[in-house]
């Protein structure tokens, strides 16, 4: 079992990060081979919406990208950790998403596996926010829920903590790192 995390932040070692590092420990810990991609150290140009992928399905532009679209066809488990900025992912998770826009072509016009093999996938979603209102979440979810299904990836559920803002706050939460080395464990475990 390979599952990937994709960790969105532009801040390292922060909330998000170690969320992240506890889910795919706890995955490790149950035999899974782990794997973290750092969007921010990745050079991925946004969408250009100039339609070349609707002949193939195949993003034209060679950057980072390509690793990425590599790994999301070899991974049977998918974890996105993005913190909540402006009320959505951040600017290098949703730059990654927008270039999915390949793989909707795939599904949608082409009518083939948008990740190849039709494997069963699952993706979790790791989200803080510094705010404190119910709603905060809303906008993320609408869009990693879109990302999962046109990628024809089982949503497995989500962590998701309100009020955490300071970098390393996540680790003063009574038992947020407890609850991610569990969720990475039943991730692998269904």
């Amino acid at each position: 079992m390979k599952v990937i995390g994709i960790a969105g932040s532009p801040r390292r070692g922060g909330n998000t990060d170690l969320l992240l590092g506890e889910v795919l420990r706890g995955a490790a810990s149950r035999g899974a081979e782990v794997k973290t991609i750092v969007l921010n150290d990745l050079n991925i140009t946004p969408c250009q919406h100039c339609d070349a992928c609707l002949e193939k399905g195949d993003c034209r532009i060679e950057d980072d990208m390509q690793m990425v679209y590599r790994e999301l066809e070899e991974a049977d488990r998918i974890v996105l950790a993005s913190p909540i900025q402006f009320m959505t992912v951040t600017a290098q998770a949703k730059a990654m998403i927008d270039r999915c826009q390949s793989l909707w072509a795939r599904k949608y016009v082409l009518k083939i596996p948008p990740l190849g093999n039709q494997r069963e996938r699952k993706g979790l979603f790791i989200s803080v926010g510094g705010r404190k209102v119910a709603n905060l979440f809303e906008p993320a979810l609408v869009t990693v829920k879109t990302l999962f299904r046109i990628l024809d990836i089982t949503y497995a559920g989500d962590l998701l903590f309100l009020g955490v803002d300071e970098k390393g706050a996540i680790a003063k939460h009574p038992n947020a790192l407890s609850q991610a080395f569990i969720k990475g464990q039943e991730l692998v475990g269904d």
